[in-house]
């Protein structure tokens, strides 16, 4: 069925009931009031500020932009852009965008002007919806891309090259609009993480919407009761197809702005989150702050957390095995996925499957996987090949780009472009991305692999590996670590510890320095290699 007849589903059957909450940490004290849908949190005490919507506001939010965009000419298959941070209006406006028949388009609040007017373009979207953080980058282009779109601004202050999101909506009933959708009709257009380049605009159905609702469902059991916690952007598929499990459920879900680790347990303890879905760095600050007592579990109501889930890169074991200490009782899962297979779920871990740790999982709920080579032909267990996934979450291509569409989808199949593994219980292990594979003197090194190895040493906070130039290997292997807060670590150390690695795995260049990742936790290697690469490996003295 369409992804918007859960919503009014929920606004009939649970009405009153509270659908979205949003925490805002970093809120100014000046912005603390209460409205007639917002309220504080024990104000006394409460450092942030607090709102939220029921399943039948939610609905009737949705129904009023709907509304007020089909009096502006919106019409099926239509593109209206959202950039916004996480915030009550954010699925409210998407699932009003929806209701017309026309596509939603997020774009990641990273982007800059030049990267919002790409999208905007490629993805054709005849309206930007716009938040207060992002005036500044839209004023610089509004002349170019205010030509022939509308530009609805969600906020206070609204600057005058767009319409006040807040004041329009008022005017339109609130009142389903009844537009004819089937599973079939294009929904949604996500943008990949632009790793390659300028980002690709990725086409997606109801149907693969819908999809991934029930695979949320399905693999963590998500019921009315749970509270779901949701920190990632919702830009991203992997934020927004988490959410879906609460919306085909009915239950709850807290939008939090901020992942500190006190942020994040204050909101568990507060809103009796019991479903958490967290990115590795923010799993690692938790576990750091409370191996180091900045945070002490007993100053939280915790009892409630049955389940912590990881996606979006891989995992080290000795995470998951140290969270096992504080949290022994916790369910934990880790989902796989792209968004040109509608976010996380393809392949999942499952709940019951905690010794096979380091394994993203087997083919989701409706999915199929297999591991082939260069030719396309499925390779022997044990063996590395590129992983393909068949499902009803897959795209339907690139958006305007034949030619990448062809690269990736190959009939019902899309070419992941992740190198992995299968286990003789038919578990998959993600060795790395095939373009981040290192041949150094003729040898395949997968940074992945290395990484892992790295973790385990107890002063390493993060770790990433890359590939560098080599007149004589070709490549070399080099380490960029961050050391945790209070440690020293010298590079004669990481190299004993490497002794432990075949010698051709070992880094032959160690960098002590930050590890940059994007705001959906992956490491941002693209960046890295532009930071190490060739012109200072000129300088430097190679080690080896």
């Amino acid at each position: 069925m369409p992804i918007t007849e859960l919503l009014e589903r929920n606004a009939r059957e649970y009405g009153d009931d509270v659908a979205l909450v949003e925490i805002n940490p970093e809120m100014p004290e000046n912005r603390r009031v209460t409205w007639k849908e917002f309220e504080l949190i024990e104000p006394a005490r409460s450092p942030y500020y607090r709102r939220e919507i029921t399943w039948s506001v939610f609905d009737e939010k949705a129904n009023r932009f709907a509304n007020l965009l089909l009096k502006r000419g919106v019409k099926k298959n239509d593109k209206v852009a959202i950039l916004l941070m996480n915030c009550l209006e954010w699925l409210p406006i998407y699932f009003g965008i929806l209701k017309t028949g026309a596509l939603a388009v997020p774009l990641n609040f990273r982007y800059s002007a030049d990267e919002i007017q790409y999208c905007l373009d490629l993805s054709e979207a005849d309206i930007l919806v716009f938040g207060p953080e992002f005036i500044g980058r839209v004023e610089e282009i509004a002349d170019e891309i205010g030509k022939h779109r509308l530009l609805f601004y969600v906020g206070d202050g609204c600057p005058g090259f767009a319409e006040d999101y807040t004041a329009q909506v008022a005017n339109y009933s609130s009142q389903s609009p009844n537009i004819p959708l089937t599973d079939d009709d294009y929904s949604a257009i996500y943008f990949s993480s632009g790793t390659t380049g300028f980002p690709k605009a990725i086409l997606h159905t109801h149907r693969a919407l819908s999809q991934s609702a029930v695979v949320e469902q399905k693999h963590h059991g998500q019921t009315k009761d749970d509270v779901f916690l949701c920190i990632p952007p919702l830009y991203h598929t992997g934020a927004k197809m988490h959410w879906f499990g609460s919306l085909i459920s009915g239950g709850r879900a807290v939008l939090l702005k901020g992942a500190t680790p006190e942020y994040i347990l204050r909101s568990v303890s507060e809103e009796k989150c019991t479903i958490v879905w967290l990115l590795v760095p923010w799993a690692q600050d938790l576990l750091l702050a409370l191996d180091n007592g900045t945070l002490k579990m007993e100053d939280y109501e915790l009892s409630q957390w049955r389940l912590m889930h990881i996606g979006a890169q891989p995992v080290p074991q000795s995470l998951i095995k140290h969270w096992k200490d504080y949290f022994p009782n916790h369910q934990y899962d880790t989902n796989y996925g792209l968004s040109e297979s509608i976010g996380p779920g393809c392949v999942h871990l499952g709940v019951e499957n905690i010794d096979k740790v380091g394994a993203i999982g087997k083919a989701g709920y409706g999915w199929e996987t297999k591991i082939i080579d260069e030719k396309g032909n499925e390779v022997p267990r044990g063996q590395t090949g590129e992983l393909a996934v068949k499902g009803p979450g897959v795209m339907v291509c690139y958006y305007n780009d034949p030619k990448s569409t062809a690269e990736v989808l190959h009939g019902d199949w899309l070419y992941t472009g992740d190198m992995a593994m299968e286990d003789p219980d038919g578990f998959i292990f993600l060795v790395d991305r095939k373009k981040d594979v290192i041949i150094s003197g003729g040898e395949n090194l997968y940074p992945v692999q290395i990484e892992d190895f790295l973790r385990t040493n107890d002063k390493i906070l993060d770790v990433a590996v890359i590939g560098l130039p080599d007149k004589r290997l070709g490549e070399i292997a080099a380490a960029i670590i961050s050391v945790k807060p209070g440690m020293i670590c010298t590079e004669e150390e990481i190299d004993t510890f490497c002794k432990a690695l075949p010698r051709y795995k070992r880094p032959r260049k160690i960098i002590f320095a930050d590890v940059p990742r994007n705001a959906t936790g992956k490491i941002e290697k693209p960046r890295l290699r532009q930071m190490y690469g060739a012109d200072r490996l000129v300088a430097a003295q190679n080690r080896g």
